[in-house]
Order: structure tokens, then sequence, then C-alpha cells
């Protein structure tokens, strides 16, 4: 039976990690993070969940000569952001799963 005991410690300790884990994930989903091009003039603010929460492109960016140049910054801001998001998820999941890559965390 003593082992029986072992068994529910380690449940206990496994349901206070993920419990842990749970509020860990919504904190990162809290958190923002930026992406940004030439000096800022385009900017992306995403939370930690990898969701784009705004852009903001100075007006003087705007060029109606040249629009490619403004979606490749936009594109560059916004998977700046992304990497961000993710490398914030990452630091701050990572000592759950131990650089494990598991999805959906």
């Amino acid at each position: 039976m003593r082992g029986m005991g072992n068994m529910q410690q380690m449940m206990r300790k496994m349901q206070k990690m993920q419990k842990e884990m749970m509020q860990a994930q919504e904190k990162v989903k809290e958190q923002t993070v930026e992406g940004s091009v030439s000096g800022d003039m385009v900017k992306v603010i995403a939370n930690g969940d990898g969701k784009i929460l705004d852009i903001v492109i100075k007006e003087e960016v705007v060029d109606p000569e040249d629009i490619e140049m403004l979606q490749d910054m936009v594109i560059t801001a916004v998977n700046n952001a992304l990497e961000n998001a993710n490398k914030l998820k990452e630091d701050t999941l990572g000592k759950f799963t131990n650089g494990l890559n598991i999805p959906g965390l």
C-alpha cells in the first residue's frame, strides 16, 4: 500500500503543475508584444496568444506610388510581432514543458 501514497502524492503534484500551467497560459494571453520595422514606421501589437491587436502605420510611410513597400513593411512587422509572441510563450511556458514542443501550448 505504500506505493499508493506515492501515487497520490504524484497526482497532487501533477494537478498543481497543471493549475500553474493554466494560470501561466492565461497570463501569456494578457501580455502584449510588438513587432516593428524601419524605426517604428510600421508597428504591430500582438498578444502572447499570437493574436494581432493593433497595427500602427505612420503617415509618412504611406506612398501611393509604392504600395508594395508598405505591404512588405506590414508583413515584416507582423512576422516580427508573431515571433515575439512565440518567444514570450516559450519563455513563460517552457518551464512546464522542459523544451518539448507540445501542440496547443
